[in-house]
């Protein structure tokens, strides 16, 4: 048993998301909750009352007077900034939600505020709550192209659209599904995760082409539909192929590199690993049209490993606690897979190709303006039951 003392942390945004975080920060041993946020007393109040700790009704009032040493921050896209910003400022170690930020700008001044940060405490931590890193599954990928036994990567194709939500969904929030609200979509608000996935396997692209459809599906006024093709620097393509529209969906990634392809499904991998290198057998077949001779293996994974939002956070604990160490994802991370997001939709919005770096200055000004001049008007029902605990398994 560790003789460490607890740690001191808050929780703000006390929602769907927020809740569940609740139910095990209680429980860790290392942790001790010392206070509730939220803007609506009401949701501050029950939360706190039922886990006997502090409300508190915004976030710079909980800064000033709770004594907490970290926040778990799970709010609105748009908040992520300037709270993450100010818990920097007074020094606190932050584990955000994601995204990082809605545009890369924003996400940009919130990695400043944690590098300033570090001027006065260098062991101070930022981690974001990239938890589908954890999955078995998406750990072993990432192992076997680290290893290199594909090869030369070609192409990588992703079809994820086991994102289904109604619009039932979408009409719970008054924030949900606007630009000025949430700043996007399905790319802002489900695909985080599949995007962040993406870059650590992969790389960040260097030329993206998106096709972004707006309410093509539900009665919203952000994407709810995306393609997108990604060309990297070596020479590797990719595809992105989301939705929230799709019931059933699918949930299927190949990746093809020279000695093979992976092929990941219904929580099965299999290699399809071939004998020689497609890029040699391509020059030195003597036959027109013969396949070069595959094994098919299917790739065992430790199914009972401990996966989630909670094995996330005890990494962020762990990493206070003992001054430093490794996250499941380090915050600054986050500004990766927003890249990507960010330059499908302004490859949509201007229908080009956009080559990275993305010009942030340009698609943040798309946004204001998006939200602006928005004639939408939202409708708001709060009698449907949120199942934050959904799976794409």
């Amino acid at each position: 048993m560790s003789t460490l003392s607890k740690v001191k942390i808050g929780l703000i945004g006390v929602g769907g998301m927020g809740s569940s975080h609740l139910k095990y920060l209680t429980q860790m041993e290392n942790v001790e909750v010392v206070a509730v946020c939220d803007v609506v007393k009401e949701k501050a109040d029950k939360a706190a009352a039922l886990y006997h700790t502090k409300a508190y009704y915004s976030h710079t009032e909980l800064f000033d007077k709770s004594g907490i040493e970290a926040v778990l921050i799970a709010v609105p896209h748009y908040d992520h900034t300037p709270i993450s910003i100010d818990a920097f400022n007074k020094g606190i170690h932050v584990l955000c939600e994601k995204p990082i930020a809605v545009h890369v700008n924003d996400a940009k001044k919130t990695i400043a505020a944690y590098e300033k940060a570090k001027e006065h405490n260098p062991n101070i931590i930022f981690g974001i709550m990239f938890q589908e890193r954890t999955y078995p599954s998406h750990k072993k990928i990432k192992d076997i192209l680290d290893g290199g036994e594909l090869g030369k990567l070609i192409r990588a194709t992703w079809i994820n659209t086991k994102w289904f939500r109604s619009q039932l969904y979408f009409d719970s929030g008054d924030w949900r599904a606007t630009w000025a609200g949430e700043g996007g979509g399905i790319l802002t608000n489900q695909c985080p995760h599949n995007l962040d996935l993406y870059q650590w396997l992969f790389g960040v692209p260097a030329r993206i082409n998106g096709f972004a459809h707006i309410g093509k599906y539900h009665d919203i006024e952000v994407e709810d539909e995306v393609t997108a093709y990604f060309e990297h620097e070596n020479g590797m393509v990719g595809h992105f192929i989301v939705t929230t529209a799709e019931t059933p969906g699918s949930n299927r990634m190949e990746i093809v590199g020279e000695f093979g392809k992976l092929i990941y499904e219904d929580n099965k991998i299999v290699f399809y690993r071939t004998r020689k290198s497609m890029l040699r057998y391509i020059k030195d077949s003597q036959s027109r049209m013969g396949n070069v001779e595959n094994w098919y293996t299917e790739i065992p994974v430790n199914v009972n490993a401990p996966t989630g939002h909670k094995v996330v956070t005890e990494k962020f604990i762990e990493a206070i606690q003992n001054g430093g160490g490794e996250l499941i994802a380090h915050g600054p991370e986050g500004i990766s897979g927003l890249t990507i997001a960010n330059a499908i939709m302004l490859s949509s919005f201007n229908d080009q190709t956009i080559k990275l770096p993305i010009d942030a200055d340009e698609y943040e000004k798309k946004l204001n303006e998006l939200a602006k001049s928005s004639k939408y008007e939202k409708t708001v029902k709060m009698d449907g039951v949120m199942d934050i605990s959904y799976s794409q398994s």
